[in-house]
């Protein structure tokens, strides 16, 4: 884990110096607006899968 933090500092460092100190909140815009989709998309297919299931569980396995 230590390894990835490394890895998002060094990026980011790159990123101030070939884009600017600008353009980071730029980037965090367009990325947070990704994740607030993705987890819209994820809830309306979980909404959907609900309603046509009736929302019940499917039955366990016979042990």
């Amino acid at each position: 884990m230590p390894d990835l933090l490394v890895l998002l500092v060094i990026l980011l460092i790159v990123v101030v110096i070939w884009r600017g100190p600008k353009t980071i909140p730029l980037i965090g815009n367009m990325l947070g607006r990704g994740v607030k989709e993705a987890r819209k998309e994820v809830s309306e297919i979980q909404k959907d899968h609900d309603t046509t299931s009736g929302g019940q569980t499917p039955p366990a396995p016979p042990a």
